[in-house]
């Protein structure tokens, strides 16, 4: 039963997640040939403004998704929804392809936004219905990182020579494709509907409110706030990486090779970081520890001269801070929210988080860029703003362990 339920939950949805970041990435790819043939190419003065809406429409899109689908949804079985989501942000994917509009780009973007934010919280009500507490920070690794940092990691290995070699209609073709073809029918095959999950409360006949303590109360406020910074980390190098390492001296192969290294070390450090937590439950310090070092590395970045040098602080910065962070996080909510308040709970913070805070950072490292000719201005900004974040997650530990909340 429980070698099953690791397996079809678990590695059903990694395989999902893998290639919903796949979706997300491909415009990050395509962006060269894209923009030209749609009218802005790089270096000319529209560039930076139309490849920053169109790079973070997807996260306008994502943030209100989260918190109004964590909420809409949380009396809806989990495995239906996400099955409708990934059917319809596969199409939209694909009609990408078809199009050289500008406004169909964006309108198709949104619509990945906003499907692909509903589908997120879904994935927590699958961790705390199926894995017993103790197994959380593992079962997030699996279900909500693994799948991500192999995606970013792999993705930009294998999207990158397709769009050498086929240019960036392939790209969303193929990746639209995947979803409908082999994503929905596993997701029809493999998962099971909660009413059949072990660790899912049985409802006493009253539905019970959401409310801020239903979510962990005002600590929730900082954790929240922590998560903001870390998302305009996260997006804000993600979506400029391949353009930032090119800018760097990585061309062609390399260009994607470089763009794939941050990721790497991300999952060659989750597993170990995430047995750790298990183990001796520091989930608080070792989360806030992630950002409050990634954020001093990428303030260095002006301390070196050299690409490689540059990529290297990038690289252990994001890696690091993404295993020590993002398992944890959400282990932590999952372990201090009431059941009923779970979905919500993680769409609210998402939604926030990675569509509000991506959005702001989309934005920030595309207008310094443009204004200071480096991509090391926005990086830095990223860096002290996840040192605060940092610093808010470790007072929430302290602020939620007064409560009595598991941290």
């Amino acid at each position: 039963m429980k070698q099953s339920i690791w397996w079809n939950i678990g590695a059903t949805l990694f395989i999902g997640l893998f290639v919903a970041y796949l979706d997300r990435t491909n415009l990050s790819v395509a962006m060269p040939q894209l923009s030209r043939d749609m009218g802005f190419p790089i270096g000319t003065p529209g560039f930076a403004v139309t490849a920053s809406w169109t790079l973070t429409i997807f996260l306008i899109g994502y943030a209100f998704a989260n918190i109004l689908g964590g909420i809409f949804t949380k009396n809806l079985d989990p495995k239906q929804v996400v099955i409708w989501c990934f059917a319809i942000w596969s199409v939209a994917t694909v009609v990408v392809g078809f199009t050289s509009s500008v406004a169909i780009l964006l309108v198709s973007r949104l619509i990945l936004g906003i499907t692909e934010g509903i589908y997120w919280p879904q994935q927590s009500r699958f961790a705390r219905a199926w894995f017993e507490p103790h197994e959380l920070t593992t079962a997030n690794a699996i279900i909500q990182y693994y799948g991500q940092y192999l995606a970013l990691a792999i993705g930009f290995m294998l999207l990158t020579p397709i769009y050498a070699a086929l240019g960036w209609r392939a790209l969303f073709f193929i990746t639209g494709g995947i979803g409908l073809v082999i994503i929905v029918p596993l997701f029809i095959a493999k998962l099971r509907p909660e009413s059949e999950a072990p660790y899912l409360p049985k409802p006493n006949g009253e539905q019970p409110k959401l409310t801020l303590e239903a979510m962990g109360g005002p600590a929730f406020l900082l954790m929240i706030f922590s998560y903001i910074t870390q998302g305009m980390l996260f997006w804000g190098i993600t979506l400029w990486i391949p353009l930032a390492v090119r800018s760097l001296g990585f061309t062609g192969v390399s260009q994607g090779l470089a763009s794939a290294v941050p990721y790497f070390a991300a999952i060659v450090l989750a597993y170990p970081m995430s047995i750790i937590s298990d183990r001796t439950g520091k989930r608080v310090l070792i989360a806030a520890l992630g950002m409050l070092v990634a954020g001093v590395l990428l303030l260095l970045l002006p301390a070196v001269d050299s690409g490689g040098a540059k990529l290297a602080l990038i690289t252990i910065a994001l890696g690091y801070y993404a295993a020590s962070f993002t398992p944890n996080i959400w282990s932590i909510l999952q372990s201090t929210v009431e059941p009923h308040a779970v979905g919500p709970a993680a769409g609210i913070m998402n939604g926030l988080g990675a569509g509000g805070g991506g959005t702001i950072a989309g934005f920030v490292v595309g207008m310094l860029t443009a204004s200071t000719g480096s991509y090391t201005a926005g990086f830095m900004v990223l860096g002290a703003l996840v040192i605060l974040g940092g610093l808010a997650l470790l007072l929430y530990g302290k602020v939620a362990a007064q409560h009595g909340k598991a941290t």
